[in-house]
């Protein structure tokens, strides 16, 4: 029997998005397309589709191989879905995250001197 679900209670039911309001949310500002085309969050899928998602400064490619409707447990995943993501979208992500370390948002003020001496001891040890 082939089922229909809406994209963002897929997104939710498949544990991409924390709630279904992340993911609606996410559909709306067009991080979420299937075939090039950005979906709206009423949008029905079915078995086989390829999904695009872009969160966290990576572009997730999924395939559909379960629509369901109920969040299911973490270790059910690989039943829903498959992950087509290309390796080097994760070694990109893990990159950019090791690259951040060390640097302080806008406006957070200056170092405290415990932060000062972690950043000091940390590039000390690079040099070596």
């Amino acid at each position: 029997m082939q089922q229909n679900v809406r994209i963002d209670k897929w997104l939710w039911s498949a544990r991409i998005y924390k709630t279904r309001t992340l993911a609606t949310e996410a559909c709306r500002k067009g991080q979420v397309s299937i075939a090039g085309q950005k979906v709206k969050p009423s949008r029905m899928v079915t078995e086989g589709e390829i999904l695009s998602i872009r969160k966290n400064n990576i572009t997730l490619t999924l395939k559909i191989l379960s629509p369901i409707q109920n969040r299911i447990p973490a270790r059910l995943i690989p039943e829903v879905l498959q992950d087509l993501t290309p390796a080097e979208e994760y070694e990109m992500f893990e990159m950019a995250r090791i690259a951040s370390f060390g640097r302080r948002t806008a406006g957070s003020g200056r170092p405290t001197k415990k932060e000062r001496r972690d950043l000091e001891s940390f590039f000390d040890n690079e040099e070596e």
